[in-house]
């Protein structure tokens, strides 16, 4: 069991190299990958169990805890990126398609990678689960919401099938998590162990079938989609640092705000798109699973330097002011 967790740190460690690879190669090699598109749901549905077994009370107790905290980072969350968003698809010359797939990973909640990239970059970790979990339960109903805000002035939109698939792809497999978990208790914590790898593996199947499935418009308008996937995760990244700043917040809660906002749960927007809208529409999703895990890891590097900076100096840790 020892090896299966080794390798599954190892590859959660790696993952955005698998996703690049899995998708240069769907990329290459299309119709190997194309079949996985009956699937996205389902493995979607995998994911968000096992975030499910990874809850616990206290993650929840973190929002009586602090409330304004909390609720800072998931305004900032529901606000930056898809006003963001919209300000993208409306400045620069996007097909309805791309334009919706940007609003629609705009609008998700915030991913559990942000949780990882906090902790590496000594932010305050604690709220960025809290963060995340709220924002995740509260998707079914914001996510919809802002969709039909932002995106129908260039695609129909239905927000009662939006909340009906949300509460599909996360609502119900975190619930039943909890209850797997609530009922085997210590022993799904070696299951737990493994997930990394299980996450790996689904995120870069749905990465695999969107790109394989899109791949004549990637070959078209993959670079300018690459440039505007880039650009809406570093403005989230630098306006979630100054919104957390503007409401006066230590140093680790303005980094874990930080990257909160800027990492997206692009798994869910690439399954929506596939669902609702068109492959094409799911590319900015299945391009945001590789940036911002590279662009999260580079800014995690930087906060952590500059805590180890202060440090160093023999000032007081960032890590200890939240």
């Amino acid at each position: 069991m020892k090896a299966l967790e080794k390798v599954s740190a190892f590859f959660g460690n790696t993952f955005a190299v698998w996703v690049l690879l899995i998708a240069v190669a769907a990329f290459v090699y299309p119709q190997g990958f194309t079949w996985i598109g009956n699937y996205i749901v389902w493995l979607l549905g995998i994911i968000m169990f096992g975030m499910g077994l990874t809850l616990s009370g206290s993650d929840f107790k973190e929002v009586a805890k602090r409330p304004k905290d909390v609720a800072i980072g998931v305004a900032a969350q529901f606000l930056i990126m898809p006003l963001l968003a919209f300000g993208l698809a409306t400045l620069l010359p996007l097909s309805p398609q791309v334009a919706v797939g940007v609003i629609l990973v705009g609008c998700c909640p915030g991913g559990t990678a942000s949780n990882v990239m906090t902790y590496l970059a000594k932010g305050d970790t604690a709220l960025s689960v809290a963060v995340t979990s709220v924002s995740t339960v509260l998707a079914p109903i914001l996510t919809p919401s802002l969709i039909l805000l932002f995106a129908s002035k260039w695609l129909p939109v239905s927000p009662g099938d939006l909340f009906i698939s949300i509460a599909k792809m996360i609502i119900i497999p975190i619930v039943l998590g909890i209850i797997v978990k609530m009922l085997l208790g210590k022993k799904v914590e070696a299951g737990v162990k493994v997930l990394p790898l299980v996450s790996v593996i689904c995120i870069v199947a749905i990465v695999g079938a969107v790109v394989g499935g899109s791949k004549e418009q990637i070959a078209s308008t993959g670079l300018a989609i690459f440039a505007v996937v880039v650009l809406h995760n570093m403005l989230g990244l630098l306006l979630g640092y100054w919104a957390a700043r503007l409401f006066k917040m230590s140093p680790p809660k303005q980094k874990a705000i930080s990257i909160e906002v800027g990492m997206q749960n692009s798994a869910l927007g690439a399954g929506l798109a596939s669902v609702h809208f068109s492959p094409l529409a799911a590319v900015p999703s299945a391009i945001f699973s590789v940036w911002h895990n590279i662009s999260g890891a580079l800014v995690a590097t930087y906060y952590r330097k500059q805590a180890e900076k202060l440090e160093a100096k023999g000032d007081r840790s960032p890590s200890k002011t939240a």
